[in-house]
C-alpha cells in the first residue's frame, strides 16, 4: 500500500493570503484598539504609531501598555495551563482564588470561581477591584548584589516622594500597624498613605494643565527603545514565578519613582512599593495578575484622547514628517524667490518676445507644490507612488486602501490649487508691459 504523502508546501501566494487575513477591511479610520491588536496596515499600523510617539518622546507609554498586555497574556496562559492539566486555581494559588472570589478579577471567566453574594461584578474592573480594602506587606524582595538596603532601596516610599525628604534613616520593610501612618492597598490595587483620613480617589486623572499626560518624569530616555515582543515564546507551562518576575520588571522599568523610563500616572494610580506577599509566608501576592490593570486602562485612555487623534491626522491625511515638511518649506521659499527674480528680470529687461516669460511657470509650479505640501504635510508626488514618510526621508508603502483613497483625493485637491495659483502668477507676470531700466 502506498503511504500517504505529505501535503505540498504552501506557495508564496497562499502564505501571503493567509498572513493578510488578520487585517481588517475598513471603510473608515481604525480605532486605537484595532491598531494595538495589529490588525491594521501601514501607515496606520502599530509600527508607525510607535514611530510617531517616539518622535514626541512619549513612546514609554506605549511600551508600558504593551508590556502590561504581555504580562496579562502570560497570566491567561498560566490559568489555561492549569485548566489543561486538570488542576484548580484553589489548589495552586489559593490566595489569588480567594482574592478574585471576594474582590473580582478580569481573569475570573478563566477561573470558574464560585462567587460570594457580596463579590463585585468582574466587568466593572475599570472602576476598581471592589469596595473591600486589604492590607498588604509591600516590602521588596532582597536583590543581593544589585541594591542596598535603606535609602538605596529600589522601592521608594510615598513619604520621600511627596515631602522630598532625604533623611538618612532607612525605610522599614515591615508593615507598620500605627493608625496615623499606615500603608494600605485601596480597591484599585494601588498603595496609598493614610494620615488618619481617607484619600480622595475621585481626583481626575489629569495633569495640572487639564490634559492627560503621556510623558514621564524625564521626558525622554537615553536608552534604546524597543517594542514588546508580539509572541510569548515558551516551551513549557508558565509558572507563578515567571508572573512575578514579569510584574517586577514592569514596576522597576516604568513605575518605580525616579526610574529612567518612568511614566506619568495620577496620584491615585501610583504604586510606590512592589507587592510580594499577602503576609510573611513568602507566597506570591494575589495582586500580581491584576496589579497594573488600572494603569493600563489609564494609559489606553490617554493615548486614545491625545496622541492617537493626532496620529490619525498625521498619517491618514498626510504623508510627511515635521522635518520633511520644514525642508519643503525652505525649498519652496527658495523656488518662489527664484520665480519672482526671473519674472521681474524679464519685465525690467523688456525681454522679447513676451511669451518668453512663460518660463516662469517652472519655478512657480515647484514653489506652490513645495509650499502647499509643507502646509498640509502631504506630498502629491509621494501620494502618486503610494508612499509615506515614517522617519525623515525614509518611506514606507501605503497599504491601507482607505488611507490611499484619502491621500489621493487630498493630493488631487492640492495639485488643483497649485495649478490655479501658478496660472494666476504666470498670467500676471506675462501680461504686464515690459520696461527696460
Amino acid at each position: 500500500m502506498n503511504e500517504k504523502s505529505d501535503p505540498p508546501p504552501q506557495t508564496t501566494k497562499e502564505q501571503r493570503r493567509l498572513s493578510g487575513s488578520r487585517y481588517l477591511k475598513l471603510n473608515r479610520l481604525p480605532t486605537l484598539q484595532e491598531v494595538l491588536d495589529r490588525r491594521t496596515r501601514p501607515p496606520l499600523d502599530l509600527f508607525c504609531f510607535y514611530i510617531f510617539l517616539q518622535r514626541e518622546s512619549a513612546e514609554d507609554a506605549l511600551d508600558f501598555w504593551l508590556d502590561v498586555q504581555q504580562h496579562e497574556n502570560m497570566c491567561k496562559a498560566y490559568f489555561k495551563d492549569l485548566k489543561k492539566s486538570g488542576r484548580s486555581i484553589e489548589d495552586e494559588w489559593p490566595e489569588f482564588a480567594n482574592y478574585a472570589r471576594v474582590n473580582g478579577s478580569h481573569f475570573s471567566p478563566l477561573l470558574s470561581l464560585s462567587s460570594q453574594p457580596n463579590s463585585p461584578n468582574p466587568a466593572n474592573l475599570n472602576q476598581g477591584f471592589g469596595n473591600q480594602q486589604q492590607q498588604h506587606d509591600f516590602s521588596p524582595r532582597s536583590q543581593q548584589g544589585e541594591f542596598d538596603h535603606g535609602q538605596h532601596s529600589p522601592i521608594i516610599g510615598r513619604e520621600r516622594r511627596d515631602t522630598e525628604s532625604h533623611g538618612n534613616q532607612p525605610r522599614s520593610n515591615t508593615f507598620s500597624p500605627t493608625p496615623t501612618r499606615s500603608s494600605t492597598l485601596n480597591e484599585l490595587g494601588v498603595q496609598t498613605i493614610n494620615d488618619g483620613k481617607p484619600q480622595n480617589k475621585d481626583r481626575p486623572s489629569m495633569t495640572p494643565s487639564g490634559k492627560m499626560s503621556l510623558r514621564g518624569k524625564f521626558g525622554s530616555s537615553s536608552t534604546p527603545k524597543q517594542k514588546a515582543p508580539v509572541v510569548i515564546s515558551r516551551d513549557r507551562a508558565i509558572e507563578k514565578q515567571a508572573l512575578l518576575d514579569g510584574a517586577e520588571r514592569i514596576y522597576l522599568r516604568y513605575l518605580l519613582p525616579g526610574a529612567e523610563r518612568e511614566i506619568y500616572l495620577p496620584p491615585s494610580l501610583r504604586i510606590h512599593n512592589f507587592p510580594i506577599s499577602n503576609d510573611n509566608t513568602g507566597d506570591i501576592s494575589p495582586l500580581i495578575p491584576d496589579l497594573y490593570h488600572q494603569q493600563k486602562v489609564y494609559i489606553f485612555k490617554a493615548l486614545e484622547q491625545d496622541a492617537f487623534p493626532r496620529f490619525l491626522r498625521a498619517k491618514a491625511f498626510g504623508n510627511l514628517t515635521p522635518l520633511g515638511s520644514f525642508v519643503r518649506l525652505i525649498a519652496g521659499l527658495i523656488c518662489l524667490w527664484g520665480g519672482f527674480v526671473l519674472a521681474f528680470s524679464l519685465i525690467f529687461l523688456d525681454w522679447k518676445p513676451r511669451l518668453t516669460r512663460l518660463w516662469t511657470i517652472l519655478p512657480f509650479i515647484f514653489a506652490t507644490n513645495l509650499l502647499l505640501s509643507s502646509y498640509y504635510s502631504l506630498s502629491p508626488l509621494l501620494a502618486l507612488f503610494n508612499r509615506s514618510e515614517t522617519t525623515p526621508f525614509k518611506l514606507i508603502k501605503v497599504k491601507e486602501p482607505y488611507v490611499k483613497k484619502l491621500l489621493t483625493i487630498r493630493a488631487l485637491w492640492i495639485e488643483l490649487v497649485c495649478i490655479s495659483i501658478t496660472a494666476i502668477l504666470v498670467i500676471i507676470f506675462t501680461v504686464v508691459p515690459g520696461h527696460r531700466l
